[in-house]
């Protein structure tokens, strides 16, 4: 009975944060003055709230992971990696696992490497090194050393989404409510009854029409 109640209080809790969402993103797509950046993100907060702005993919970082040490190396030789050769690998996933020469890419949510390749290739093209926008999170195999390595890298625009303060690291933004677990979850769930997610803790509006959040 009590596992009936929750998951109709569950349903109901959808039903209610996706009405309001839907207001909270006209709202955003009419306050964003900034339609050519690029975002590169780590796993899928990024493509989550670019689709949420309505806006194009213009970089390949799009339902996708990379462990943090990849990514960040990655970022530190940017140039290098758009030009790579994008391999594949076979492995027990049930989905693409690339090889970008030394670093692995997790191709989570495509069907075929074909399309992940098709994908990849095209997206990369778009990327807009003129208008960076960098987000990682501290989970998947996330350490100190990579939340270290990404505050040093030379991009103006950069955050890492941490479950706990890190005042040494002017990039990290810190996220209330996962300081029990030893990363943040998933940033793109509904945080309460508002229509509200975990990542609109940060303002990525303001951050993308200004740089500043």
């Amino acid at each position: 009975m009590q596992n009936l109640i929750k998951k109709a209080i569950e349903k109901i809790r959808n039903q209610v944060n996706k009405q309001f969402r839907r207001s909270i993103n006209r709202k955003n797509q009419r306050l964003l003055t900034n339609h050519e950046m690029s975002v590169i993100a780590s796993n899928c907060n990024g493509a989550f709230i670019l689709h949420d702005l309505a806006e194009q993919f213009r970089s390949p970082f799009v339902n996708l992971y990379l462990e943090p040490a990849d990514f960040v190396k990655y970022l530190q030789n940017i140039h290098h990696y758009m030009q790579a050769d994008l391999q594949f690998i076979k492995t027990d996933k049930a989905y693409p696992v690339g090889k970008l020469e030394d670093l692995t890419v997790y191709f989570m949510h495509y069907h075929s490497e074909q399309e992940a390749r098709n994908k990849w290739i095209e997206r990369t093209k778009r990327i807009n090194l003129d208008n960076l926008f960098i987000l990682m999170t501290d989970r998947d195999g996330c350490r100190y050393e990579d939340l270290s390595a990404f505050d040093k890298l030379p991009f103006a625009n950069k955050i890492v989404f941490t479950h706990k303060k890190y005042t040494e690291f002017s990039s990290a933004l810190y996220i209330p409510g996962f300081e029990a677990q030893s990363q943040v979850g998933d940033l793109f769930e509904f945080s309460g009854w508002n229509g509200k997610k975990f990542y609109d803790q940060l303002d990525y509006v303001n951050w993308f029409n200004t740089g500043k959040y």
